[in-house]
């Protein structure tokens, strides 16, 4: 079995201090196998708050894969945003902007989906669907099979942001080549459920973060995911922040079994 903890969203500069030790504690206490971070770690890209984001990261026990958010890319100065938006980002963060992680029971591939030229509406390009399936292509035995992106490949009727450039093209792609789960972030709202199933096709699983630091909240609570990985079985475990003191607490969860038609 493999234990992954899923943040998004920290927002550093719009962040909630009095969440940030027990997020750490919780996290360590988990003692997980990987750590991922799909994007946000700042509000405004700037050098102070990646230093805060790079300390948090310091703190954490377990390794981590992370991919940057819309928001790591500075909106005001368009000089930098243009010819040089991921400076900061890899300097504090990581150099890699799509890292990925292997193991004898999983596949992880993260995929950076932010476009700066269109700040907050993500783009899946046809690259990044190559590179994931040709990982998977050569993964061997029963291994899962994970991308993590920071804008969702799906969005509920009703939702306010732009679904990103090339999303229903990358879900039609990674379903044909195996994907079980993408874990986003971007909505600030938790999700675990299949995606839409598309006749013809196995149906995945979308693992959506809310927002684990930001004082952003949208009449939600800061969250995080645990996610319990084992042979056809995938159980994602919803923690939440209380203000009552008492720290980061289990919130529910919800099991998923692999079919033959995908996961339900």
């Amino acid at each position: 079995m493999r234990r992954l903890v899923h943040l998004s969203d920290l927002h550093f500069g719009r962040d909630r201090a009095e969440v940030l030790a027990p997020l750490t504690r919780a996290v360590n206490a988990l003692a997980p196998d990987l750590i991922i971070i799909s994007g946000d770690f700042t509000q405004r890209a700037t050098e102070k708050q990646f230093a805060a984001a790079a300390d948090f990261l310091a703190a954490l026990h377990a390794p981590t894969l992370c991919v940057p958010g819309n928001h790591d890319v500075p909106l005001h100065n368009l000089f930098v945003r243009i010819f040089m938006p991921w400076r900061r980002y890899r300097r504090w963060i990581n150099a890699d902007l799509q890292p990925s992680y292997e193991d004898d029971e999983m596949v992880v591939i993260g995929v950076n989906t932010v476009n700066p030229l269109a700040w907050q509406r993500g783009w899946f390009r046809s690259r990044a669907m190559r590179r994931a399936c040709a990982a998977f292509g050569t993964s061997t035995g029963a291994r899962a099979h994970i991308v993590v992106a920071h804008h969702p490949l799906e969005h509920l009727p009703g939702e306010a942001k732009s679904l990103m450039r090339g999303a229903s093209k990358g879900l039609r792609r990674l379903s044909d080549c195996g994907v079980d789960a993408v874990l986003s972030g971007h909505l600030h709202s938790w999700r675990a459920e299949p995606f839409v199933q598309t006749e013809g096709r196995v149906s995945a699983l979308q693992v959506h973060a809310g927002t684990t630091l930001s004082n952003r909240l949208r009449d939600k609570v800061n969250d995080f995911n645990l996610l319990e990985i084992d042979r056809g079985r995938l159980t994602v475990i919803r923690h939440a922040f209380a203000d009552s003191g008492s720290g980061f607490s289990e919130m529910g969860s919800v099991t998923f079994h692999k079919t033959p038609d995908g996961w339900i």
